[in-house]
């Protein structure tokens, strides 16, 4: 039985979207279960409570506080901290549940994951992991998308082994293909650090640590050309969001210009089929749910503007990361690879203590 902690309460809708997409989820996953975080008294009042308060694989876990989308890091860390998402993570971290899920506010979710769960062993910095569907008809997996701006060799490295692990989890992709984000398909373009991080990749590529395919651009992250691109989270959450945007511009011109008269709206109908291929292929909704990587436990994070279709898109990932124990993959992964690491000149394989303080600085991802 696979058990996932939902925060009920996060999003831009909250239990409008999480209520029905966690009984959909149920529905459709028999060894699947859900403790549904979130207030009492709200959840109490939508039409879909009663079925889930009865389901015989769903329970309820109060919480008194909701982290918004526009808090500050430092209130949602310090301030509430029986917030439902905090109390979701913590379901991860006592062992209740194996994953928790929540579309809440990004930078919050990373700073409370990172705080109660803590790094792995070998890890600096947790990534934010999530797909972009791309022109042979599947996606591709790019971190970071928003955690990390500033980024050493080291931490890119740790990324692209963490990204490895996803794939090979959840799309069932014994060694998958890394790609490294870059102005040109050269080795000696780019800055120090991206030149760097190729010489690390490269040579974790002849020890066979990873299947380093070398430098990419940003075009060949829509043609798919490798399985995964690793870059800062800069440049990460740029990509994403113009992604996201092109997508929604291409659809909308399609259903404006079929839609202008009675000759456009007969085509329309004659290329319906492949109109309809298209606009499924482009529905990030398809993809939703981000990997938070590096943790010592599983978090994923579904966008803040959710509706219950992508939320479930993002429960799936979580139990399919879950099932196919991601979280000892990356172990596994990080652990072949340390020798690499200490080599440049990383720091120890155990990463001190952050300060709370610290913790908030590192952990601004936007939401």
């Amino acid at each position: 039985m696979i058990r996932i902690a939902v925060d009920a309460m996060g999003g831009d809708v909250g239990p409008a979207v999480t209520l029905p997409a966690s009984l959909s989820f149920l529905d459709s996953h028999p060894e699947a279960f859900i403790l549904l975080v979130g207030q009492p008294a709200v959840l109490a009042v939508h039409p879909l409570f009663p079925r889930l308060q009865t389901h015989p694989r769903c329970v309820m876990v109060p919480a008194a506080e909701v982290v918004a989308m526009d808090d500050p890091i430092e209130v949602a860390l310090r301030r509430k901290k029986d917030s439902s998402m905090r109390v979701a993570i913590v379901q991860v971290k006592e062992g209740a549940a194996q994953a928790a899920v929540s579309a809440g506010n990004t930078g919050a979710l990373m700073a409370i994951s990172r705080y109660i769960l803590k790094t792995l062993d070998g890890i600096d910095r947790p990534a934010i992991a999530g797909q972009i569907p791309n022109g042979k008809g599947g996606a591709t997996t790019v971190l970071d998308l928003g955690a990390n701006v500033d980024c050493t060799e080291d931490h890119l490295f740790q990324f692209a082994v963490m990204g490895s692990a996803l794939v090979a989890a959840i799309n069932d992709k014994s060694n998958p293909s890394v790609g490294l984000l870059n102005i040109g398909e050269e080795a000696i373009k780019g800055s120090e650090i991206i030149k760097k991080s190729g010489e690390l990749l490269r040579s974790a590529a002849k020890s066979g640590d990873l299947n380093f395919y070398g430098n990419v651009e940003g075009n060949d992250i829509f043609k798919g050309v490798v399985d995964i691109v690793v870059c800062d989270g800069f440049v990460g959450n740029v990509a994403l969001k113009a992604s996201e945007g092109l997508a929604s511009m291409i659809v909308g011109f399609l259903k404006a210009e079929f839609s202008r008269n009675i000759f456009t709206k007969t085509a329309a109908i004659m290329a319906y089929p492949v109109l309809s291929a298209l606009k499924n292929r482009m529905d990030y909704r398809r993809y939703n749910g981000a990997a938070l990587l590096g943790l010592r436990g599983l978090v994923f994070k579904s966008h803040g503007s959710a509706d219950a279709f992508a939320f479930e898109q993002a429960l799936n990932r979580a139990y399919d990361a879950a099932r196919n124990n991601l979280l000892d993959r990356v172990r596994e992964r990080i652990a072949h690879a340390a020798p690499l690491l200490a080599a440049a000149g990383a720091p120890p394989a155990v990463p001190p203590v952050v300060p709370a303080q610290a913790e908030l600085a590192a952990s601004g991802a936007a939401h």
